[in-house]
């Protein structure tokens, strides 16, 4: 499809605030505030106009913060437009909550709030009940410091660089070497990317200290004992507990950990290695040089662009309007903060898709990953609050994840031959499974830190040791490696700036295997209940999404077992 020949979304026309609006000073933003304060709610019609204007307000904020996020990560060494982030979350954001908590309250103490029509109320008004319940004047420097703190992980990481045959590479750059098959450059390049990290690990101990301390006193400050239940609660977790996580944790070892050391023993003996170490983990197991899906970040854009219009027009077409609106920053570079991410930008209804593309069969995985939550933004772009569109992780992780798997079958855009393309699919299928330890050593070390706030560096080292070796089997060597073995846990962003986030993605991967189990059966009805799935955004519960898609939100041993069976017989096709 020609660019011209798309209908670019614009936003709607603005009924509250002007639509000149500039968020400079917190005085241009709160008569709006007041406005809504103050205003005579006497019928249900005039609570869901009132409704339709906070949201509003809340769209265009949430807006201003994501495009001031969004230029900052692109370029963390621009110091003003840090400072301009800084500002939000200093200037604007303090004075936001004292008021969200008074809006909440005018909501819930309304006459006619039992009157909205329609289940699909319901976890927003959960939510806001949540909030009125945990909502602390005195965390909201508290919360203002802490954003400040989170973005130093950025800053840190950022700038990260590593020297390599006279080439200075960002450390995704450098990774793509652990895909060389000559094993002492594989070698070179691990220990160049962990001993980089090494440098700053005393850095980044000290900023997660300080982050711990804070989260530890928003809790208490709360009426918690710790930040694990707080979070528990502050993220709505309504559909599981802690010990639903434990179990996860217990089905993942028994279930998962045994398959992933069967697929490491597997490539020890096809690479005839004595001993497998971390750097033999993404290098070809036949020998063969690295895969090269694509040039750049143009040619990655144009390539995912075509498999996700044979999937489905609407997808193809969700990704060329990124393209067409700038909605995209693809490519790794120095000062660019690391990892990648799809903004939600909820007044527009368009997000933004960042990562940091370098050429490899990893990043065409996070492209369709982002490119899955994109098209989640823009199935939900038309409803009608914002509260409806903010979707909680489980689901959110089930439209990137099924994608990658969904996708797959149509990874012939980025694989010219079918060897290639066996190699891309085996690839995935094994980092499918692989994934899930992980995903269950982070989330069971996010509960020990959390529960234990009072913790030495020294004891959180001994914690994330053991915590590790019961989720890294029994075939990967790291003898010599013991002390970056120690500080893995620090390139995992998440710990830094969005604590216990990361189980959903272990939940999400189950959920996705199953979807993927179902496009093979029946592609065109899997769509459908994709896209029908997806289109609820949070009007209904997590399980009713889920069963919305045709799938089970199901972390059980049992369940466990039969979608990893499922999974190890595809791999078997493939070998």
């Amino acid at each position: 499809m020609n660019t011209s020949e798309l209908q670019l979304p614009a936003k709607a026309p603005r009924t509250f605030l002007p639509s000149d609006f500039i968020i400079d000073k917190w005085e241009t933003v709160k008569p709006y505030y007041e406005s809504l304060l103050n205003r005579t709610v006497d019928s249900v019609e005039s609570l869901q106009s009132w409704l339709r204007d906070r949201s509003e307000l809340e769209s265009v904020l949430q807006e201003d913060v994501g495009w001031r996020y969004i230029r900052m990560s692109c370029n963390t060494a621009d110091q003003k437009l840090t400072d301009a982030f800084n500002f939000f979350i200093a200037e604007i954001e303090p004075h936001m909550a004292p008021y969200d908590d008074k809006l909440n309250r005018k909501l819930i103490d309304s006459a006619h709030v039992k009157s909205l029509d329609g289940s699909d109320y319901d976890n927003y008004l959960k939510k806001v009940r949540t909030a009125i319940e945990l909502f602390r004047e005195e965390n909201i420097p508290l919360y203002t410091k802490l954003q400040s703190e989170e973005q130093k992980y950025a800053a840190i990481t950022g700038a990260m660089m590593v020297e390599i045959e006279g080439k200075e590479l960002t450390l995704v750059q450098a990774s793509n070497i652990l895909k060389s098959i000559d094993r002492s450059k594989r070698q070179e390049a691990y220990d160049k990317i962990t001993n980089r990290r090494e440098q700053d690990s005393k850095q980044l101990d000290e900023l997660f200290n300080q982050l711990i301390k804070l989260r530890h006193q928003i809790a208490r400050n709360a009426g918690f004992d710790n930040f694990r239940d707080f979070s528990f609660k502050s993220m709505c977790r309504f559909d599981y507990t802690p010990q639903d996580c434990f179990d996860f944790q217990d089905a993942i070892a028994e279930q998962i950990v045994p398959v992933d050391d069967e697929i490491n023993r597997n490539r020890k003996k096809a690479l005839a290695l004595d001993k497998l170490k971390p750097w033999d983990l993404d290098v070809d197991p036949d020998g063969k040089p690295p895969l090269k899906p694509f040039t750049d970040g143009d040619d990655l854009m144009s390539r995912s662009m075509s498999c996700f219009y044979e999937i489905d027009k609407y997808f193809g077409e969700c990704l060329e309007t990124l393209r067409a609106m700038n909605h995209v920053d693809l490519e790794s570079r120095k000062g660019k903060a690391p990892g990648g991410y799809n903004y939600p930008l909820y007044e527009v209804g368009v997000p933004f898709v960042f990562m940091n593309s370098a050429g490899s069969l990893r990043d065409v995985i996070t492209m369709v990953h982002e490119g899955g939550h994109a098209i989640h933004s823009m199935l939900t772009r038309d409803l009608e609050f914002i509260s409806f569109k903010d979707v909680p992780s489980e689901v959110a992780e089930l439209a990137s994840m099924s994608m990658e798997l969904i996708s797959m079958e149509h990874w012939s855009h980025f694989f010219d031959n079918d060897e290639d393309l066996r190699r891309a699919k085996k690839y995935q299928l094994e980092k499918v499974l692989s994934v899930l330890p992980w995903i269950a050593t982070i989330d069971k070390f996010q509960h020990w830190i959390y529960t234990n706030p009072d913790h030495t560096v020294t004891q959180r080292d001994v914690a994330w040791k053991k915590i590790h070796t019961q989720f890294i089997g029994n075939v990967i060597d790291f003898d010599g490696q013991e002390t970056q073995f120690l500080h893995t846990w620090q390139k995992q962003l998440h710990l830094y700036q969005v604590p216990f986030y990361y189980i959903e993605y272990g939940m999400a991967q189950l959920g996705a295997i199953a979807m993927w189990k179902s496009y093979k059966n029946d592609s065109e009805k899997t769509i459908v209940n994709y896209k029908k799935a997806l289109s609820l955004g949070y009007t209904k519960s997590i399980g009713d999404v889920y069963a919305s898609a045709g799938i089970r939100f199901d972390f059980s041993s049992d369940y466990i077992r039969e979608l990893a069976d499922f999974v190890r017989d595809e791999l078997n096709l493939l070998n």
